[in-house]
């Protein structure tokens, strides 16, 4: 039995409907041509927080029962999730505790402060991460919202597919990055149910690809001293999203550091949009493993836009 349904997105889709915006879905002439496929961007750098994980911080904030929501939500995120949770939360009027690494890009530190949410800084690792948060926890009392391996996180992430393979119709492949899973996990929910004869791939840097290895061995590898400008791409597959990613997902590619910046520069400079590196993977993953993808109909999720203006991969290239 699944955790997460498809009647589970669409209800999350009913619920987050009045808190997001509905994002486009756009396409390319250039990069249909540079790739030989015809691409089908859902563009969730125009979501409200600047990415996809403010459907699942939402869907699960929303759901929270008076009692437990005034005692406020904590989390532990390098960034997207925390800004997520953090506006979710103050448009709710609830407080927010966020751990954040003491490394994390400092447009996403600023982002969550913007909205409000009390950042406790740790060290880099997935222990003082988890050390932190639990601190946090016993302290306030405050809900933990993990920031993909939860089930109504990932069926908040799984509404983007929906919308897109509602937009687009009969795509043949449908990508996501990867990093924790709750985006691919929630995209394969959505694609099984809506697009049964659809491949489902993933999409993650080639040092950062414990997902991939994951799935190749069928055994869980976690992330170890991942090094990637795909700053959303860092963590582990979780004990929700791992499964689910066996189950459904057909492949996962893995891109290199310079066809991340290559893939991330032709959608700023040929669709006039701002896409942040984890957004690029799956562009990157087409430009550098074309087989799979010719004359195919190919809907990518654009996970976000909350690049680092300050450390964009090809200044001073």
């Amino acid at each position: 039995m699944s955790p997460v349904s498809f009647e589970n997105i669409r209800n999350a889709g009913k619920r987050i409907r009045p808190y997001i915006h509905r994002t486009p879905v756009l396409t390319c002439a250039t990069l249909d041509r540079i790739t030989g496929a015809s691409l089908y961007f859902k563009c969730e750098n125009f979501q409200r927080a600047g990415a996809f994980k403010y459907r699942g911080a939402c869907n699960a904030v929303f759901s929270l029962p008076n009692s437990k929501a005034e005692l406020g939500v904590a989390t532990h995120s390098s960034g997207n999730h925390a800004g997520a949770l953090a506006r979710a939360a103050a448009i709710r009027g609830i407080p927010a505790f966020v751990v954040m690494p003491e490394n994390a890009p400092p447009v996403k530190v600023a982002a969550v402060q913007g909205y409000g949410a009390e950042i406790t800084f740790c060290k880099p690792t997935l222990e003082a991460r988890e050390s932190a948060l639990n601190a946090v926890v016993m302290e306030t009392g405050a809900t933990f919202i993990h920031p993909y391996d939860n089930p109504l996180v990932i069926a908040g992430q799984g509404t983007a597919a929906l919308e897109l393979i509602t937009e687009s119709g009969n795509l043949n492949i449908v990508m996501a990055p990867v990093g924790g899973g709750g985006l691919l996990s929630g995209t394969a929910i959505s694609t099984r149910a809506l697009l049964p004869g659809a491949l489902l791939f993933g999409a993650e840097p080639e040092q950062a690809d414990d997902a991939f290895r994951s799935f190749k061995g069928r055994v869980f590898v976690p992330s170890v001293d991942p090094n990637t400008m795909a700053d959303g791409l860092l963590t582990s597959l979780g004990k929700l999203t791992f499964p689910l990613i066996l189950r459904f997902v057909d492949d996962i590619f893995t891109v290199s550091e310079e066809g991340i910046k290559n893939a991330m520069m032709l959608i700023w400079e040929r669709m006039k949009i701002v896409v942040e590196p984890s957004s690029a993977v799956p562009l990157a993953a087409i430009l550098e493993h074309p087989e799979p993808f010719q004359d195919k109909r190919v809907g990518i999720v654009l996970s976000g836009g909350n690049a680092d203006l300050n450390n964009l991969p090809w200044k001073g290239a």
